[in-house]
């Protein structure tokens, strides 16, 4: 996928992500994987971003499998900003097809 494409949705996919649960850096790499090709060096530096504009709250969970995780949880600010995001996506969505839908019909 195109770099340029991939960062223009990428808070997205992260903030709807944080959304459904509250989740712990590696786990969102994993979950944003599904949809899109990131790593560790993509998602870290965006979510301290996030969280320093206060679209994310941290804190911390003890973990059977080493030192206690940090996890994300989304808030109010977060959810308005992911609402936000979805209808400019939308939106340009609509619009990308209608154009392209049209220099079809102009080619026939």
């Amino acid at each position: 996928m195109n770099a340029q494409l991939k960062k223009g949705v990428l808070e997205l996919i992260v903030l709807e992500s944080v959304r459904k649960r509250d989740m712990y850096g590696y786990e969102l790499v994993e979950e944003v994987s599904k949809v899109i090709d990131v790593n560790e060096g993509t998602i870290y530096p965006l979510l301290k971003r996030l969280t320093n504009e206060h679209y994310f709250e941290t804190y911390l969970r003890e973990s059977t499998e080493g030192p206690p995780r940090k996890y994300y949880h989304l808030t109010a600010a977060g959810v308005l900003y992911r609402d936000s995001l979805e209808k400019e996506w939308d939106e340009l969505q609509k619009r990308v097809c209608r154009f392209l839908k049209a220099a079809a019909e102009e080619e026939k």
